[in-house]
């Protein structure tokens, strides 16, 4: 027999083995200063800890100056570089990815409305760092403050939707704590819907990249707003603060972030050839600093790395025999597509094995497990496993019919 969770327990191990908040001190310069340190010779964000990666035999062939770090594949879940990856670390504005998804997800299930209008509160537009620059009693629609809260990385944007949703900013944070936790970022905690630091306000590399994850996957028709330029509300037009839109290494996303005590962060997303990477940085000293690492990591990440398919959605690997049933055979087929990530210079190295159970006795439940796919090369510390399962049901045949197939069995053995 074979364990269904082979492939939960395969998958984590080797796949798995995405002062003021990003912006200086006033509205009219956001994030234009460089964090200072005492010494210009060091770099106060800088870790010791070594960046890894969890392929054996893979050399980490790139430095990594930030202080935090974390690389996957989009597809397939697989860690390709981390260093500090679970170390709570204060998101910064990197917060507002989850503030916007939030609102995305009221606008999808029909709570609030693209055109729905705001009230701009004391609260949003006393707010410091960066701004839509609004005023006090402004009637916004939610789809330019989404705008100005995604491109424009707003404070006053954020407090606005988080306001006039939840009634208070606070509990719209709560909530967002308890959505990133169903995510699966459980060691994020947030307490308000900008980023600006406060001392329990904290997430990791790793948790973010899982939220990062899902504002993609889950709101793909909403996604695009974080690859625009630019955005103009109140005849103000500001650019995107993601330094990698400008550049050509196929970045479409997501957000940065800076303050004092946590320096400069992104999570960014990039694709090429169809593979997305998201990679998280933080801790670096300059937004000069933040862009050239991010560049250098994502393109290492793509340069370094291909996907590789092991089978697609439901492609058939056998017929199994099945006994007393109403049909003779069930197809042992993929349930989704199998892809593995590996580096480029292992990816003629791949091996695969396929176990089918030899017959099974009816009834038999569509999604039932009847054999795996085991995977192996030099470049995984364990193989990895796929189940492949039951394409139908298959019920049990009636009286008559099994005692057909026992003599037909007995006499086939003679």
């Amino acid at each position: 027999m074979f364990l269904k969770g082979y492939f939960t327990s395969a998958l984590l191990s080797f796949l798995l083995s995405l002062s003021l908040c990003d912006a200086a001190p006033s509205k009219k310069n956001a994030e234009t200063k460089e964090v200072k340190s005492k010494k210009e010779t060091t770099n106060p964000y800088e870790s010791t800890v070594p960046a890894t990666t969890p392929f054996a035999g893979l050399p980490l062939d790139v430095d990594v100056i930030a202080r935090e770090a974390y690389l996957i594949d989009y597809e397939t879940g697989s860690v390709l570089l981390e260093k500090n990856a679970e170390a709570p670390i204060h998101p910064s504005s990197m917060t507002k990815i989850m503030t916007a998804y939030l609102v995305i997800d009221k606008i999808k299930t029909g709570v609030i409305k693209k055109d729905s209008v705001f009230t701009v509160s004391k609260n949003g537009w006393k707010l410091e760092g960066s701004s839509m620059f609004l005023n006090i009693n402004d009637q916004v629609k939610v789809e330019d403050l989404l705008k100005g809260l995604i491109i424009q990385s707003g404070n006053d944007a954020s407090v606005t939707l988080a306001e006039n949703i939840s009634g208070s900013e606070g509990a719209f944070a709560a909530e967002m704590t308890r959505r990133a936790h169903e995510m699966g970022a459980k060691k994020t905690n947030f307490l308000n819907a900008s980023g600006l630091p406060l001392p329990e306000h904290q997430t990791t590399a790793k948790d973010l990249a899982i939220i990062s994850t899902h504002a993609i996957k889950d709101q793909p028709d909403y996604y695009p707003l974080y690859k625009e330029v630019d955005f103009t509300y109140g005849n103000i037009k500001q650019g995107n603060r993601n330094p990698l839109l400008y550049k050509n290494i196929g970045c479409d996303g997501i957000k940065t972030g800076s303050s004092k005590i946590a320096g400069y962060g992104i999570v960014a997303s990039c694709t090429q050839d169809g593979r997305r990477v998201i990679l998280v940085i933080n801790g670096l000293k300059s937004m000069q600093a933040r862009a050239d690492e991010a560049t250098k990591l994502i393109t290492w990440g793509l340069r370094t790395f291909t996907n590789k398919t092991i089978a697609t959605a439901q492609q058939a690997f056998g017929k199994i025999p099945v006994t007393y049933g109403t049909a003779d055979h069930v197809n042992a087929v993929a349930r989704n597509a199998f892809v593995i990530t590996v580096p480029k210079a292992f990816e003629n190295e791949l091996k695969t094995k396929i176990e089918l159970t030899e017959s099974i006795e009816a009834p038999v439940t569509s999604g039932m497990t009847l054999g795996k796919i085991t995977v192996t090369c030099q470049a995984f510390k364990e193989p990895i496993i796929f189940d492949l399962i039951a394409e139908t049901d298959v019920e049990r045949a009636g009286f008559i019919k099994r005692i057909g197939q026992k003599i037909s069995a007995i006499f086939s053995r003679k």
